[in-house]
């Protein structure tokens, strides 16, 4: 079936707290979508936001960010009070990370105060720890990094550090802020859940990120560190990024561990496994970032301060597959396939039927034929990601032939010419097709989600102010999705 998607991260969501949650604005925008006969919502990764407020650095693959979790939620579960909130920063387009998550700490510790003498989420909490056997571990790592003010694990007092193989480190002074945690990750998931639930009844499938790599300051990493390329002292050997490419002249040096793939292989992937079980729970499609490196990847040595020095060396691509496939065959995988590509990499795509992905901004040859755009099934075209320019911030950048080109091909003027991207798109053979807000409301780059090889702001600090503008798209969009059989 030929679908249409709509791609906004959580946080992006408009809302009177300062980020984007799982409350009120969340639901309506599931409301937008359904109006707009959209069948897929892609979110960015949920997971603890790491270093720069990246979602591909998290500190858990498994956990979520007490960011998201809606205190007007809480107020329906009668742990918090209404007349208790006050708004922070309500129209806002951007997010200030320091700031917000202090301002929601309060709420969420009253929030845990109120939760201790309710005996029936305390027994809901204590199923769901017993459920999910990652939950207390991550606690403990939280804790212990909270208490060494937020210093990476590798740098915790031997004993803490150590906690993790022997247990041997006294938690009893630390059980009631590890308790909070375990009540964040619960609330979170409930939430997070009630919310999916919500969008599946509307006939809207939620498409999940997780990133290949994980970040060294995870639990991850720190309970699974044979299963990473770390060195004596438990420092990464190696790191993940990639060559000099169309985003950076010196590469991007991500900094993630490169996986032991061959201790993962002896374990039959166990690791990857798990973070697909838990993962395709949390969602209905999974979106892996970076596939290439299944194939092959690129190893720098982690003295190295750019990304130019390295090798490519061949991950065990089949044997993961056939593996996840023997383990889950009714998993919904999709892959972001993007860059220069060895032709091995897309044989293991095509292999298992993946559908990997287009961006039109790339892809599109103002003096080609385009069929291949246009006429590939198993695919998703976007006009855009979370990862280059919005589609009119890109469009004005080109230059005054070029833009007279499209305009000519397309029928369009300066004004119309967003629309005719979306409704020739919409009519591509795609079986996916997947627009980020900024490009249905036709924001400039300020709207720009992430500048790749680049850390913190002005990256993934864009929010939605409002849905006006979404509103005023919902009619045509859904008249073009029924006019394309989607």
């Amino acid at each position: 079936m030929r679908t249409a998607g709509v791609l906004l991260g959580i946080a992006s969501l408009p809302s009177k707290y300062g980020v984007g949650d799982f409350g009120a604005e969340a639901y309506q925008f599931v409301d937008i979508l359904a109006n707009m006969k959209v069948n897929i919502w892609q979110v960015l990764p949920l997971n603890p936001l790491g270093f720069g407020n990246s979602p591909y650095q998290p500190y858990s693959s498994f956990a979520g960010d007490e960011l998201y979790i809606s205190l007007d939620e809480l107020v329906k579960d009668k742990l918090l009070q209404a007349s208790d909130l006050t708004n922070f920063n309500e129209f806002a387009y951007q997010i200030e990370y320091i700031q917000v998550r202090e301002f929601k700490q309060k709420y969420l510790v009253k929030a845990y105060e109120n939760y201790l003498k309710n005996s029936e989420l305390q027994k809901q909490c204590k199923e769901f720890v017993a459920n999910n056997n990652w939950v207390y571990n991550y606690a403990v790592f939280l804790t212990l990094k909270k208490h060494n003010q937020l210093r990476q694990w590798s740098d915790w007092p031997q004993e803490q550090k150590e906690w993790i193989n022997d247990k041997k480190f006294d938690l009893n002074p630390f059980e009631d802020k590890i308790n909070y945690e375990l009540f964040i990750q619960f609330i979170f998931q409930k939430q997070w859940l009630e919310l999916k639930a919500y969008a599946n009844s509307k006939n809207i499938q939620i498409m999940g990120d997780i990133p290949i790599y994980l970040g060294y300051d995870s639990l991850d990493v720190w309970q699974n560190q044979d299963m990473f390329l770390l060195d004596e002292n438990g420092q990464p050997s190696f790191i993940a990024g990639v060559p000099p490419d169309y985003f950076s002249a010196t590469g991007q040096r991500w900094g993630n561990p490169i996986y032991n793939w061959d201790k993962l292989e002896q374990t039959g992937f166990e690791f990857w496994l798990t973070r697909l079980k838990i993962n395709s729970k949390m969602y209905d499609i999974v979106r892996i970032d970076h596939f290439r490196a299944f194939d092959t990847y690129w190893k720098i040595p982690a003295s190295c301060p750019t990304a130019i020095e390295g090798e490519w060396v061949e991950a065990p691509g089949y044997k993961l597959f056939d593996a996840i496939y023997k383990a889950m065959p009714e998993i919904k995988i999709v892959v972001e396939d993007l860059g220069d590509l060895r032709p091995e990499v897309l044989e293991l795509r095509d292999h298992y039927k993946l559908p990997g992905m287009n961006v039109f901004q790339f892809v599109y040859q103002i003096n080609g034929n385009n069929d291949v755009l246009r006429n590939t099934k198993n695919t998703i075209v976007y006009t855009g990601t979370h990862d280059n320019e919005t589609l009119m911030g890109w469009y004005f950048g080109l230059s005054n032939w070029k833009r007279k080109q499209l305009k000519k091909q397309f029928k369009a003027n300066d004004f119309t010419i967003k629309n005719k991207f979306i409704k020739a798109i919409l009519g591509y053979k795609a079986d996916y097709t997947v627009f980020p807000v900024q490009d249905l409301v036709g924001y400039g780059n300020s709207a720009r989600i992430n500048f790749p090889g680049k850390i913190g702001s002005p990256n993934w600090e864009w929010k939605l102010a409002d849905f006006t503008l979404l509103n005023a798209m919902v009619d045509w969009f859904a008249k073009q999705v029924t006019q394309n059989k989607r």
